[in-house]
């Protein structure tokens, strides 16, 4: 059976238990993890940066995947946040899960 799983990078824990209770909250996600101590090398505005970020990643169903996106572009506190989703298949029970999770 299919799902999402969309991820995401914030500079601190708090701003991504936001994203993860925000997501539980709207059922746009069936679970959340947050996992710390990510280093990200980028360039942003003409210049290599180099951060210490949170990876958040979220499972949900494509039927839901839209929603998820337009609620993490809403609340995300970057100016040009990371929300990559990747669409895959999961063993059925586990996809059943997800999706009996965000159902209304």
């Amino acid at each position: 059976m299919n799902l999402v799983i969309l991820l995401t990078t914030v500079a601190q824990k708090s701003q991504a238990r936001q994203l993860a209770e925000a997501s539980l909250e709207h059922r746009a996600a069936a679970c959340i993890q947050i996992l710390p101590g990510l280093e990200s090398h980028y360039f942003w505005k003409g210049k290599r940066e180099v951060s210490r970020e949170f990876l958040v990643l979220a499972k949900t169903t494509p039927v839901r995947h839209k929603a998820l996106v337009k609620l993490w572009t809403k609340i995300h506190p970057y100016d040009c946040p990371e929300i990559v989703a990747l669409h895959g298949k999961a063993a059925s029970a586990y996809a059943r899960w997800i999706s009996t999770a965000t159902s209304s």
